[in-house]
């Protein structure tokens, strides 16, 4: 039963291009939604179906993230922003799917998340502070702590990510929660991995 939704885009110029190639068998890449620009939303994949979207990777300390997860990929090519009529159609499809399968929010995650050294989807650009307000993701309480490098790991990985280097999760949690933040690990950083551990613990959770 799905326990986790993954956000990616499709790194494609057009959601047809993208469809084609989620289509293909010969690419080995699926997903159980396709989101336009426009705010179309087309079903590729049963949501109680595997789709092959997320790849290596893991997330609350478990992997295999294909077996356990509904994918839906935005059309967006990397750079671009997310179109209103497209964040809104997300809205309403992730209200739909965290209800049909009793899915938390703490459980909408991107695919940079599961995959923070080789995966940076759905972006920068991403509004995830909006998903938040809807109860539709989470978000940190604005807080400060000690700067501490191995404490900021720590927290990550209680929240859910993958155990990795200081530096690679830094950066993942940046691109999600701060993008316009930049220098070395910061007092805003530690106190805010330490509310989401503190607020969403994974073992507290049935994503364990």
């Amino acid at each position: 039963m799905p326990e986790l939704v993954v956000i990616h885009f499709t790194a494609m110029q057009s959601a047809p291009l993208a469809r084609a190639r989620l289509c293909d068998p010969l690419t080995e890449v699926s997903a159980h939604w396709l989101l336009d620009y426009d705010g179309h939303a087309e079903p590729l994949v049963p949501e109680a179906l595997r789709a092959w979207h997320a790849g290596a990777g893991e997330w609350a300390g478990r992997g295999d993230v294909n077996s356990r997860s509904i994918g839906i990929e935005l059309a967006n090519n990397g750079a671009e922003p997310f179109p209103a009529a497209q964040m809104a159609a997300l809205e309403r499809l992730l209200a739909g799917i965290l209800d049909r399968w009793q899915i938390p929010p703490q459980g909408v995650i991107g695919h940079s998340d599961m995959a923070p050294a080789r995966k940076s989807d759905p972006g920068a650009r991403f509004d995830w502070k909006r998903l938040a307000f809807q109860g539709l993701s989470v978000w940190p309480a604005p807080q400060e702590a000690v700067p501490d490098a191995s404490g900021f790991a720590r927290d990550l990985v209680s929240f859910g990510y993958p155990p990795a280097a200081p530096e690679i999760l830094l950066a993942a949690f940046r691109l999600r929660f701060a993008p316009w933040r930049r220098g070395p690990l910061s007092p805003r950083d530690c106190g805010e991995a330490a509310d989401l551990a503190r607020r969403y613990p994974v073992h507290a959770s049935r994503l364990t």
